[in-house]
């Protein structure tokens, strides 16, 4: 099958699925096509999934991350080899680096999940959780719901959890429920926010992980302050590294904005 072919596959295989999608027009142009894949892995609730739907949808995916091009953190500059970092101690074991977290090879990724802990159901939404999902495939909802049903209740914010990466290069993902902010930030939610970082570093340990990429944890559709996330992120990730066996730990920035508030940081 080439490309296309597969498209069309998925496609029918999860339409099928269930009966309530029959009315829903099959686009001609292969973008679309793309788009609505993408739509019914967002909103398809966990489940069995067939051997050769999941190959198929593997291939697809290795396709498109090969087109994306890995990038391997191990050959990414530090700060310290970039910015004078006076008043950081780790910064030959921090890197700044803007882009699609989706490419990064690491050990872990850090996801900014939700309390539920299933990834992100708004088609084609855009945020990072809807981002990695979608990057990693079908098991990766079906590993975090079987998390949840162990565990029986929501994910408190703070917290973490540990899944495989898929089809993502990471081979990990640790998904972390940061703090929702409203109007203002309270001391309360800075504390959480220093939480799931910690959080995320010692399960990373845990697990024996040497090398983590972090996103700005709530800083999106959460509200958390671009620049008192940042800030906070940076203490709590160098007083970590002081004492600990984490070798590589990567910020990964996506908009201009937050990328412009750390290089500040760094100098």
């Amino acid at each position: 099958m080439n490309r296309e072919d597969k498209i069309d596959y998925l496609i029918d295989q999860l339409l099928a699925e269930n009966p309530g999608y029959a009315s829903i027009p099959r686009p001609v142009d292969i973008r679309e096509k793309r788009r609505l894949l993408r739509s019914l892995m967002n909103v398809r609730f966990p489940g069995p999934v067939s051997p050769e739907v999941l190959k198929v949808q593997d291939e697809l995916l290795r396709e498109e991350l090969e087109e994306k091009g890995v990038v391997d953190i191990k050959k990414l500059p530090a700060i310290g080899d970039e910015y004078p970092c006076t008043e950081i101690k780790n910064a030959d074991r921090i890197i700044l680096w803007q882009g699609d977290i989706t490419r990064l090879r690491a050990d872990a990724i850090v996801n900014a999940a939700n309390a539920q802990m299933m990834g992100c159901f708004v088609p084609c939404h855009g945020c990072i959780d809807n981002a990695i999902h979608s990057a990693a495939g079908l098991q990766l909802r079906n590993e975090c719901a079987q998390i949840m049903e162990e565990q029986g209740h929501e994910e408190p914010t703070g917290k973490a959890k540990v899944t495989g990466g898929y089809n993502l290069p990471a081979g990990h993902v640790i998904h972390t429920v940061g703090p929702i902010v409203g109007k203002e930030v309270t001391v309360q939610q800075i504390e959480q926010l220093k939480s799931c970082y910690k959080s995320c570093l010692k399960l990373a340990e845990r697990h024996n992980l040497k090398s983590i990429a972090f996103c700005c944890i709530s800083t999106g559709e959460f509200h958390f302050p671009n620049k008192l996330s940042a800030e906070t992120a940076i203490h709590i990730i160098d007083k970590y590294l002081s004492t600990s066996n984490v070798e590589r730990v990567v910020i990964n920035v996506y908009k201009n904005e937050d990328y412009n508030i750390y290089k500040k940081l760094f100098l």
